[in-house]
């Protein structure tokens, strides 16, 4: 069967959804058609106007204000507010015929099951043969919604159900219908990885499918538990979050956010669905709950949930719900003893002490996390082929550290069936042949970094499968491809004359000892290779430099050693820079500061899209002082003709608000726009697949016959620039916008990228901008309300404003 490129899209349903899945379309760069129903009456506002129901305005509103409000949530839905117009707006009566010219149509109503049947019906009225049809349902089924349409219609439909909010959240759920054909599903297997940058994985048609079916009953067993053991709300999520690998949210914050009528909703899919009497008896709603939908105590889009944020005597605190009385009160801070303990363990060693304790919270964590792994394990191969697809959609979903299974080889199979039998559990039959065959552990590892998984269909390991674009650094390492390296930094082998510089130090902040594996890298890369990335595979790009390391030097009067030290970031970065090959800096994540400045100094940027750059270090009482300065003056600048008389004042006043504002993209779309990336630079959208993407920028560069830049003379501002600057930054002190110190900084900063007290438009080295940003930052570095914020930000990791 002929499948159509997809150039084009449209989304049936504008409600948060459907307009947020249109937003993360239109940030993949395709052009989307927004459809809603058509209203039967008038607002007010609409009265006002003279407007009648057949004004276009009218008929549009709903897909109109989906819209319009994704320029108001407080996560963006778009990497750039301008992608907004890629998005058209209109209703089902009058626009539905222009469906026929898109490629994919993707449903996101209401979940009721006989409005979607008529909706598919009227679809496929105007479907063209090749264009592929979903549904975003949440857990109604596939099969059903499209019983009534032609077989034909049928092999090019499947679920897609993306999980909220869409350009953040990384897990797809792909669910076939039994007529779906294997050439549509692999088709959107690869264009939703690639394209939308999402982590997909294969659902069965059964309610609430992989992620929302595990979860919940996560959730309902949490609350279960919590109200047998009357523990209170904030001592469950003590427990229920980093400790056990979940995210900070925890389980009742998490509630709040993901909305309890939303949760209700889910969980009700289920119990109405179910035909086994144990699991319907997990999945009827609570009391609780059920009282909380009733009093709209609904999470934050009611502003009270399991918390509610109530006016103090100091400010706005943070009250927990007493879910016997209903009412809120203080929140408390509990603690527990073995909680210290496993921080200290890490996330694997720290599970197993966790579920292996006495206390109240490894108990509560145990029986929490043994049903959930037989709950689990039952389900397979009802909601999934196997263990991968769960596993993954649980990390990917929900933002778990570990799956299910992966838990369970966290805790030890074995060890933990035989105490789960010892307390009366039946053990899920998969499991028992499993560890009869001899097999304790659910992944296995061999000698070459290949990682294995046990089958319970084949009863057997398989490899895990993994994308052509996924480069793994650490399976690569154990490949003998580490070329150097030490406890910061390694140079590894990518294949293809290309090698990565890869930094790993603590917390990913840039380290003296990184610095200089920057030189021996770029040597390396110079003598033995063709091109270099500089990338990891890290939480986090870099953070910046290690301030502590700064502070302690600079109280300790040490101040030789640090400039010395600068000077070799900055020779390290030039080095890189003027490299005589391709140097392709593929930052992630967050990049701030230091971590900026090591990106700024590639031939090119190759960023994943969930990239959040800044010069950030004013929050610090500094500057930048690697050379980020430097480059960012230079990026503003550089298309400016020699001998052409222009004002450079308004270009580089931008460099020297971004700076001095510490301002940081949200993307690296946004990036772009805020001139940290030049037009030329590229953009990723599955961060899987960043490494493969700037291997390939840097071996294209290679092939294309590169050749190094040459260092140019740079015109600034001098004088007149910072004279100017001052005025405005004096005006910003008088104003009481900022303090004293901020407008020392602030005037450190025009200085260096006005190139000094010289003459205006004289021409100076790069060099010469280096010498002025690091006396600059030492400068800054010595002053007492400078070290204050430092001291600040390293006890309370918040910045401070003195």
């Amino acid at each position: 069967m002929a499948l159509k490129e997809i150039k084009k899209a449209a989304v049936l349903g504008a409600g948060v959804m459907g307009a947020t899945i249109a937003a993360h379309l239109a940030n993949a760069g395709i052009p989307v058609l927004l459809l809603d129903i058509v209203p039967n009456s008038l607002t007010p506002e609409e009265e006002k106007k003279g407007l009648i129901l057949d004004s276009p305005e009218v008929r549009n509103r709903l897909a109109n204000n989906g819209k319009d409000e994704l320029l108001k949530q407080k996560l963006n839905p778009l990497y750039r507010k301008s992608y907004i117009d890629r998005i058209t707006t209109g209703n089902f009566e009058d626009h539905i015929g222009q469906l026929r010219d898109v490629d994919w149509v993707i449903e996101v109503i209401i979940e009721n099951m006989a409005i979607k049947k008529k909706l598919f019906k009227e679809v496929e009225e105007n479907w063209i043969e090749g264009t592929i049809v979903s549904s975003n349902t949440s857990g109604l089924s596939i099969n059903e919604m499209v019983a009534d349409n032609s077989p034909e219609f049928r092999r090019h439909f499947l679920g897609t159900h993306f999980f909220n909010p869409p350009r953040y959240m990384k897990l797809l759920e792909l669910i076939p219908s039994k007529d779906t054909s294997p050439e549509t599903l692999e088709f959107m297997h690869r264009f939703c990885e690639r394209v939308l940058g999402k982590g997909v994985v294969y659902a069965k048609d059964t309610p609430n499918f992989i992620a929302n079916r595990i979860g919940t009953y996560a959730m309902l067993y949490t609350i279960k538990l919590m109200q047998e053991n009357q523990m209170s709300i904030e001592a469950v999520d003590t427990i229920t979050g980093p400790p056990m690998g979940h995210p900070k949210s925890a389980s009742f914050r998490t509630l709040d956010m993901v909305g309890i009528d939303t949760f209700y909703h889910v969980a009700n899919t289920v119990y109405n669905q179910s035909n086994d009497p144990e699991e319907k008896a997990v999945f009827k709603i609570p009391d609780l709950l059920q009282k909380m939908v009733d009093n709209h105590m609904l999470g934050e889009k009611s502003k009270q949930g399991f918390y509610k944020k109530v006016k103090g005597e100091s400010g706005s605190e943070i009250h927990a719900l007493d879910y016997n009385k209903l009412e809120y009160r203080p929140r408390e801070k509990p603690r527990f003893d073995i909680l210290s303990k496993t921080k200290q363990a890490g996330l694997k060693k720290g599970y197993k002490m966790l579920v292996e304790s006495d206390d109240q919270a490894g108990r509560f964590a145990w029986d929490m996390t043994k049903k959930l792994l037989i709950y689990s394990a039952n389900l397979i191969p009802e909601i999934a082929d196997d263990i991968i697809n769960v596993d993954r959609a649980m990390r990917w979903g929900f933002n778990w550290k570990l799956g299910p299974f992966e838990t369970w080889d966290t805790i030890g199979v074995k060890e933990s069936v035989e105490r789960m039998k010892s307390e009366g559990e039946d053990i899920p039959v998969n499991v028992e042949e499993m560890l009869e065959k001899g097999f304790e552990n659910f992944y296995r590892e061999d000698e070459q970094g290949t990682l294995f998984f046990y089958d319970f269909n084949d009863k057997d390991y398989k490899a895990v499968p993994i994308s052509p674009e996924v480069i793994s650094l650490p399976t690569l390492k154990k490949n003998n491809r580490l070329i150097m390296g030490n406890d910061d930094g390694s140079l590894v082998d990518l294949g293809d004359g290309i090698c990565c510089l890869e930094q790993h130090s603590p917390r990913q902040a840039l380290s003296p000892q990184f610095w200089e594996f920057i030189h021996e890298a770029v040597e390396e890369a110079e003598t033995n290779y063709a091109g270099m990335v500089v990338a990891n595979q890290e939480t986090n790009f870099c953070v910046g430099a290690n301030v502590a390391l700064m502070l302690m030097a600079a109280q300790s009067g040490d101040w030789d050693m640090i400039d010395q030290t600068a000077r070799r970031l900055q020779d390290g970065l030039m080095a890189m820079k003027y490299a005589s090959v391709p140097v392709v800096t593929a930052p992630h994540q967050m990049t701030l500061g230091g971590g900026l400045e090591v990106a700024l100094h590639g031939d090119r940027m190759h960023a994943a899209a969930e990239t959040y750059m800044g010069l950030v270090e004013v929050g610090m009482g500094l500057l930048p002082g690697g050379g980020g300065n430097k480059e960012y003056l230079i990026r503003f600048t550089e298309g400016l003709k020699d001998g052409v008389k222009v004002d450079r004042l308004p270009f580089v006043q931008k460099a020297f608000e971004a700076i001095a504002m510490a301002t940081v993209a949200t993307s690296a779309a946004h990036a772009k726009e805020l001139g940290f990336m030049r037009p030329t630079d590229k953009i990723t959208i599955n961060q899987d697949h960043l490494i493969h993407d700037a291997k390939n920028s840097a071996l294209a560069m290679h092939l294309e016959g590169y050749v190094p830049p040459e260092p140019k003379m740079i015109q600034v501002l001098g004088e007149y620039g910072l004279a100017t600057f001052k005025v405005g930054v004096q005006n910003m002190l008088w104003g009481g916008y900022i303090t004293e110190h901020e407008q020392k900084i602030a005037n450190e900063i025009a200085f260096v990228l006005c190139g000094g007290n010289i003459r205006p438009h004289s021409l100076v080295s790069e060099q010469y901008l280096l010498d002025l940003e690091r006396e600059a930052f030492l400068r800054l570095l010595g002053e007492e309300k400078t070290q204050e914020r430092i001291n600040h930000f390293l006890s309370t990791g918040k910045p401070l404003r003195n």
